[in-house]
């Protein structure tokens, strides 16, 4: 008779049951990342981000003027863009509350605007007190955030241009520009480091989980911290 737990002739994966409202507890061989609250905000301002780069890129430049088509036409992406913009400010701003108190800087994490960051790519240096969040995630969580209040302010001067000085105006493109290029790079590097740097890590988006064997390996500390495992035990 099987010990596993079954709905209707299907068996319940009891790890996504227990990352639908809880984290940081292991369910047999894995241990929940992100609950599904987590996981939703995080898609949302995916989402929107997608939408914003979309019909925008249109806008931007002639080159794109072939995304247009997926809103209807550029008129209807110069409507959806502002829109997009706003609901992708509202769920980062409603993701930097719900992650606040998780990535704070520690003193030994300071050294990720320097060295640590090339170390951490090379895939050298001591990782053996990396918590939840390393360094260079909450650098590129204080980034974004900071990013997308840069959108946004520069994106309103952008929506009534006849309200602002010529030279406000002309400030805020530049700086509209230049978000949206860092978070396009950014946002290359953070699907890569999620999906093919570090095999595994995807999932901690979808079911809200990850191995054992990923978590003492990319997040000794948090493993650790989760499992009460300190090392001593053997076998």
């Amino acid at each position: 008779m099987s010990a596993t737990p079954t709905v209707g002739h299907r068996p319940v994966d009891l790890a996504v049951v227990a990352a639908r409202d809880r984290e940081n507890v292991i369910v047999g061989n894995e241990i929940v990342r992100h609950r599904r609250a987590s996981r939703l905000i995080h898609w949302s301002v995916s989402l929107t981000f997608f939408v914003c780069l979309f019909s925008g890129m249109p806008i931007w430049s002639p080159i794109f003027g072939w995304m247009a088509a997926f809103f209807g036409g550029l008129s209807a992406a110069r409507v959806v863009h502002p829109w997009a913009g706003i609901a992708f400010f509202l769920f980062s701003a409603v993701m930097f509350f719900h992650w606040l108190g998780e990535m704070r800087f520690l003193p030994s994490e300071r050294d990720w605007l320097g060295p640590k960051a090339l170390e951490y790519m090379r895939y050298e240096g001591d990782d053996s007190e990396v918590g939840k969040y390393n360094g260079g995630q909450k650098l590129f969580f204080f980034a974004t955030a900071l990013g997308a209040l840069g959108l946004l302010l520069s994106g309103l001067l952008m929506w009534w241009p006849s309200a602002f000085p010529r030279v406000v105006l002309q400030l805020s493109y530049l700086i509209h520009d230049v978000a949206f290029i860092a978070f396009a790079i950014a946002i290359v590097f953070h699907i890569y480091l999620g999906t093919a740097a570090e095999p595994g890590t995807f999932g901690a988006m979808t079911r809200g989980t990850v191995t054992r064997g990923w978590a003492r390996l990319h997040h000794p500390k948090w493993y650790r911290d989760v499992s009460g495992d300190d090392g001593s035990r053997r076998g």
